[in-house]
């Protein structure tokens, strides 16, 4: 029972770590229980339940909004988030009776490898719960971000986390916990003394949010009731007062399509004429029987449709349903009539802002959530980017603020100043530093006036880099194994520890 209620335990203060709570400086200890109980199981099946029980309640606790799409959205996820948490306890009760400092970067390893694996896969993976993102709450540790990045501090995380745990021992190994925390504190220093700063040419910008009549329930003319609501307010905004105006995800679709309906795509131009300023507007479209097509359009203040991006990570079973034809008794699916075509690569726009020329990158919705998307933008030549979103089908929940939370730990790792519009949920600007301005309410329609700079200089090492402490953290985490097995007697497991 003590091992379960340490497991629940650890569950609650990583779940406090994110939003709504947002108590990020909890992440350092929210692991230590979990890794304690691991270090003192007794059988398989006590180390699989301890792991189940951590990612069920952790996960469980943290997506709740989604089973406002019910429970055949909600359980299958829970589900799969906890059985990595399951095969997470299983590697650690193979090296629970290794000496302290073995045990100590497996524990490190295996979690790298965790979270590396689930925001990979299944199904282009997962990202939300990994430990790096509270991170962005703290402003030192946030700054160094741009060196190691979200899935660096993960790292950082569960090795301070693990070596608490090794103090509780009798035989204590002061190590780790010595050398972690001299890391954590140079870095906060440096990421202190060195913030991220895009420094460049001053964009001015005005999100535009046209909220939704209907979110969820998609009333009659509900796409003509958005993209009205979105021109309606962009009228509002005076001439030469911006550089950039953005509309978010789905601010225009069905007939409302500025690609193939000639008046749309006229009232639109005629918009970016009058205020002198670039148009990036988010919506859907048809791709041919049985597909859509999700894409960010961008206008020029002389009216021409200059480029667009199409999304390439579209959300499982929310824009397209994987095996179809297996999942077909699920009635709740019916709700997914066609799947996203996805888009290929990077796309970036050049720009002739009235403060010099640039570069910007979008991504759209769930790709905000995933580094590697917003880094590909950067890597690309983006010097600020741009995420849409929409959150109209999660009601008022943390979902929005999630989103946030991991989009700003992007920004501080690559150095770039980034605009978030949202239709339904919270719109905001976050700098290159993760400072995150004054946010829009939920469901509401407004205007959002804000200044971000284009990057200029050298890009951050974690935009050159990627993941290369996780990587390393994986790579270092294997050697005890090896130093365990050897041809003649295998693994090197001492008897059961006990309590």
């Amino acid at each position: 029972m003590a091992l379960m209620l340490a497991s629940l335990l650890a569950a609650a203060l990583m779940w406090a770590s994110f939003p709504p709570l947002d108590l990020g400086f909890l992440v350092f200890l929210a692991p230590a229980p979990f890794l304690w109980a691991l270090r003192r199981v007794e059988t398989v099946r006590e180390a699989g339940w301890v792991g189940f029980v951590f990612g069920a309640a952790l996960w469980g606790g943290m997506l709740w909004w989604i089973f406002i799409l019910g429970a055949v959205a909600w359980v299958p996820l829970t589900l799969t988030m906890a059985l990595y948490a399951t095969g997470y306890a299983l590697i650690m009760y193979l090296a629970r009776d290794w000496s302290p400092l073995r045990w100590w970067f497996v524990a490190v390893g295996a979690w790298a490898l965790w979270d590396f694996a689930r925001a990979r896969f299944p199904l282009g993976g997962f990202p939300w719960g990994s430990a790096g993102y509270p991170i962005g709450t703290i402003p030192g540790p946030r700054g160094a971000a741009q060196w190691i990045g979200a899935s660096g501090w993960g790292v950082l995380v569960v090795g301070f986390a693990a070596a608490l745990v090794l103090m509780t021992e009798e035989e204590k190994d002061r190590r780790p916990l010595e050398a972690m925390s001299a890391l954590i504190l140079a870095l906060t220093v440096a990421g202190a003394i060195f913030s991220p700063d895009a420094a460049g040419a001053e964009v001015r910008v005005a999100i535009v949010q046209g909220n939704s009549p209907c979110p969820r329930v998609h009333c009659e003319n509900e796409k003509q009731l958005i993209y009205n609501s979105h021109l309606g307010l962009t009228t509002r905004i005076e001439r030469d007062s911006v550089d950039l105006i953005v509309w978010a995800e789905n601010a225009f679709g069905g007939e409302y399509n500025p690609t193939y309906n000639p008046e749309v795509a006229a009232e639109m131009a005629g918009e970016a004429v009058r205020v002198g300023a670039y148009l990036l507007a988010g919506g859907t479209r048809s791709g041919g029987p049985g597909r859509f097509e999700n894409v960010n359009v961008l206008f020029s203040p002389e009216g021409k449709i200059v480029g667009e991006y199409m999304k390439r990570h579209p959300v499982p079973f929310g824009e397209y349903v994987p095996l179809r034809d297996f999942f077909e008794f699920i009635p709740q699916l019916d709700a997914v009539p066609r799947d996203m075509t996805r888009g290929e690569g990077p796309v970036v726009f050049p720009v002739d802002f009235a403060a010099g020329s640039g570069v910007i990158g979008s991504v759209i919705s769930f790709e905000g959530a995933f580094a590697r998307h917003i880094r590909s933008e950067v890597k690309a030549g983006a010097q600020m980017v741009v995420v849409t979103t929409n959150e109209g089908s999660y009601g008022r929940s943390p979902a929005s603020d999630q989103l946030i939370g991991m989009v700003r730990m992007s920004a501080a790792s690559l150095g770039v100043d980034v605009v978030q519009a949202a239709i339904t949920g919270h719109s905001t600007y976050v700098g290159a530093d993760g400072t995150v301005s004054e946010k829009t309410d939920l469901f509401t329609d407004t205007i959002l006036y804000g200044t971000v700079n284009l990057q200029e200089g050298r890009r951050t090492f974690y935009t050159v880099a990627g993941d290369w402490l996780q990587l390393a953290a994986i790579a270092i985490g294997i050697v005890p194994w090896a130093l365990a097995i050897t041809p003649q007697r295998g693994f090197k497991i001492r008897p059961g520890r006990g309590r």
